[in-house]
């Protein structure tokens, strides 16, 4: 390789990131050095500031600039809903389609007996202790339709059942498949249809 050992290294690090290989990443970087006034040094600053602010919200689990993000924080949201989210990428999805207008609960994962990930590992006792504390009336779990999803789904409802309704995205998510590639309007659907575990 011909480059510099820091672009070398800059290449390296672009390329971890989802959805970019080596070559993209090559790419990438050539592109950022050649506009290195439009998108570099903007870019370096950006990160820098997310990389010194950016934290998990205490109470969803979102990403945040401080210790309660936006939705958590606004009085119009605390609707007795309370949506269940894989991770925060499924939780911008939803947010994106904007048809839900309650609060978000993020596990930061599924339940795995592989990856010896337990409902405690996942936050689900927080997450119940949630429900009596906000008063929620319904939870819905937006949960990929994989095994583990699903497993992580039968899970909740049992440790809720009881306390609220608990119910599920419905049509328009296919099996195996994960929100954070769904349209929008796929999710809306799911939204409006979901049913009760």
């Amino acid at each position: 390789m011909n480059a510099a050992p820091e672009i070398e290294a800059l290449i390296e690090l672009m390329a971890r990131l989802p959805g970019l290989g080596p070559r993209s990443a090559r790419r990438a970087v050539l592109h950022l050095i050649r506009k290195r006034g439009l998108l570099l040094a903007p870019l370096a600053e950006a990160m820098a500031e997310v990389a010194a602010t950016a934290r998990e919200c205490l109470t969803c689990g979102n990403i945040a600039t401080s210790d309660t993000c936006d939705i958590c924080a606004s009085e119009k949201r605390a609707t007795g809903e309370l949506c269940v989210v894989e991770d925060v990428a499924d939780l911008w999805a939803m947010e994106r389609a904007g048809s839900f207008g309650g609060r978000y609960h993020v596990l930061g994962g599924t339940l795995s007996a592989l990856d010896a990930v337990g409902p405690e590992e996942l936050g689900i006792p927080r997450l119940v202790r949630r429900v009596g504390e906000e008063n929620i009336r319904e939870v819905i779990l937006a949960l990929a339709a994989t095994v583990d999803g699903q497993t992580t789904a039968h899970y909740i409802a049992e440790a809720l059942a009881g306390r609220c309704s608990v119910t599920s995205l419905a049509q328009g998510v296919p099996i195996g498949g994960e929100l954070d590639y769904l349209d929008d309007g796929t999710i809306t659907a799911a939204l409006k249809a979901r049913r009760s575990l």
